[in-house]
């Protein structure tokens, strides 16, 4: 125990250093950015090429070292009741091994350990917990059972240097004072771009037979302050499961331990009387200044540093299909869009939407805005609209939910559900940096923002809200 405070404590340490650094306006004191070696390219967002390429006038590229490990939450397929608790705990500890690890790698260049015996330590310790978290699936006193996962194939980790290369010449005089190599632990320059140079997008259009109304749950901005690290989805029963802080508005009593009746039973921010709880992790400007949470989990324990924004506003609202009728979703479903650990994933999952007010017909996925002046950055979850029909979630949380093909139909076995689209924005100071909070390996990418939803309207609120879309009426 005191072994885990004393590495935390150095994590704190060089989060403070690093704001302090932010406020210099230099880049030169960043703790864990440096040459990319052979293997990396010059801004790649995270993935292997191979090969170096010169920086700006000829020198070696910068980088940024993270620790890529199999997500093996996502290979759950089903987890029986009686070992959720169990499982969930086993995740968060996987989480909390891989960031000592990342701490004990980029500890700076006079403490930092040796990257191969970190690593084959962590796969030892990994596969222990993937281990234990077999025993607690076995559906008798021998045998594991079918959700079983392979400790050999998901124990090993890797480290990889992330591109860090400074933004191009029509954003430079916009970007943010970051510093030639960004800020220790991210994002850097390169993680911004001015959303003038982003693609245009075309809206879908409905065909006869789709639902065209809209539904909206007024729920304020968290103007009661509800933030906590913990993700009932995804780690219930585990303090600071999420190990960044999450923005609540809704249910007003969403925690690591809420349970479908403690949800029901809770008091909200809405005022239609929806009880849903939607979550996702703040916005932080970097602007040097102690945040109230920079001695505690979530925050500055878990490398998230900088002043919590409150959105300027929130929009929830509810869609219909461009081909369909939609119809109600059940009590209860929980929904995640977007991943978490996209840097490390992989993309398949990502789901970041990142814009600004009046350019909203323009989107960044890997990209935070750069805005006009006057123009509030918005980012946009638009959830999965596909429900399997029978359950309100998986083991992974994913495959129970989906997102329509292109043409706008539902896979095969999935049936169209009203889709939630979460809107949220924020006045950003000019010219300050700023990032969503993430695990410490993610670096704060833009690409690993994601949002979350547990459905606990009233079902008469959601007939409510599904006739309102089927008969293309704005509610």
């Amino acid at each position: 125990m005191m072994r885990q405070a004393h590495k935390r404590s150095q994590l704190r340490t060089r989060a403070v250093v690093a704001a302090a650094a932010l406020l210099l306006g230099g880049g030169g004191t960043a703790v864990i950015a440096q040459h990319a070696s052979a293997g990396a390219s010059r801004d790649t967002g995270g993935q292997d090429t191979g090969r170096t390429s010169p920086g700006a006038g000829g020198a070696a590229a910068t980088g940024a070292t993270t620790l890529a490990c199999p997500d093996v939450g996502d290979k759950l397929r089903d987890v029986p009741a009686p070992a959720r608790i169990a499982v969930s705990r086993g995740l968060s500890e996987l989480d909390a091994q891989v960031a000592r690890a990342y701490e004990r790698i980029t500890a700076g260049q006079d403490g930092a350990a040796a990257p191969g015996a970190v690593l084959d330590e962590l796969k030892a310790k990994r596969a222990g917990t993937i281990g234990r978290i077999n025993d607690s699936l076995k559906t008798d006193g021998a045998n594991p059972g079918p959700a079983a996962v392979e400790p050999a194939a998901l124990s090993g980790c890797r480290a990889r240097q992330v591109g860090t290369a400074a933004v191009d010449d029509s954003s430079r005089d916009l970007a943010p004072r970051l510093g030639a190599r960004g800020r220790p632990g991210g994002p850097s320059r390169a993680d911004f771009a001015d959303i003038r140079t982003a693609p245009r997008r075309n809206g879908q259009s409905t065909r006869p037979g789709g639902s065209t109304g809209t539904f909206t749950s007024v729920c304020g901005r968290n103007e009661n302050g509800h933030f906590n690290p913990d993700n009932v989805i995804v780690t219930p029963g585990v303090r600071n499961g999420a190990h960044h802080l999450h923005d609540y508005v809704g249910n007003k009593s969403t925690d690591a331990f809420s349970t479908d009746a403690s949800l029901a039973a809770a008091g909200t921010t809405c005022v239609n009387g929806d009880k849903s709880s939607h979550y996702w992790p703040v916005l932080r400007v970097l602007d040097g200044k102690a945040a109230p949470d920079a001695n505690a989990p979530g925050g500055g324990h878990d490398g998230n540093m900088g002043t919590v924004l409150r959105p300027t506003s929130v929009t929830l609202q509810f869609k219909g299909s461009p081909v369909s009728k939609v119809t109600a979703m059940p009590r209860f479903l929980r929904i995640i869009t977007g991943d978490a650990k996209a840097l490390t994933n992989g993309v398949a999952n990502a789901n970041a939407s990142w814009s600004c007010e009046g350019f909203e017909n323009r989107q960044l996925k890997d990209k935070y805005p750069i805005c006009p002046k006057g123009a509030d950055v918005v980012r946009t979850f638009a959830f999965q609209n596909c429900w399997d029909g029978r359950n309100t979630d998986s083991a992974n949380h994913r495959t129970h939910v989906a997102f329509a093909r292109p043409d706008g139909s539902c896979p095969r076995g999935f049936r169209a559900v009203p889709q939630l689209v979460q809107r949220i924005t924020y006045d950003v100071p000019a010219g300050v940096p700023f990032a969503v909070d993430s695990f410490p390996e993610q670096l704060h990418k833009p690409v690993t923002d994601h949002g979350d939803f547990i459905n606990v309207m009233s079902e008469r609120l959601m007939s409510e809200a599904t006739s309102c879309v089927n008969g293309g009426r704005t509610c």
